[in-house]
């Protein structure tokens, strides 16, 4: 399993995982899914529910990732397979990112 936490603003909104089988799951912390100022991540993943799984990555991270050269380039350099979208979204999404949202692994 592997995990990384979800950054919204700087601030850690939640959990995402990738199970031993290969599916994901996104979890909201209690202390932001209850907080009625703090908003969801994303429109495709609203509070209106705290834990969300899937047999593939969300969408939503999914179109954080590069693509084309760009991701040829970062596989190469970071030795990451360029199937491993769960690896490339944690080495890609942690510090510039294109909108509120980061991802940080979690190293356990």
């Amino acid at each position: 399993m592997r995990q990384a936490e979800v950054l919204f603003k700087k601030e850690v909104a939640g959990r995402l995982k990738q199970l031993d089988d290969g599916s994901f799951v996104f979890r909201y912390y209690d202390d932001w899914f209850q907080a009625s100022d703090k908003p969801a991540i994303s429109l495709t993943l609203p509070k209106t529910q705290q834990e969300y799984i899937s047999e593939h990555l969300f969408a939503f991270f999914y179109n954080m990732l590069p693509e084309g050269s760009n991701k040829q380039t970062v596989c190469f350099e970071n030795r990451i397979d360029t199937k491993d979208c769960f690896g490339l979204l944690m080495t890609t999404a942690k510090h510039d990112t294109i909108g509120a949202v980061q991802i940080m692994k979690i190293n356990k």
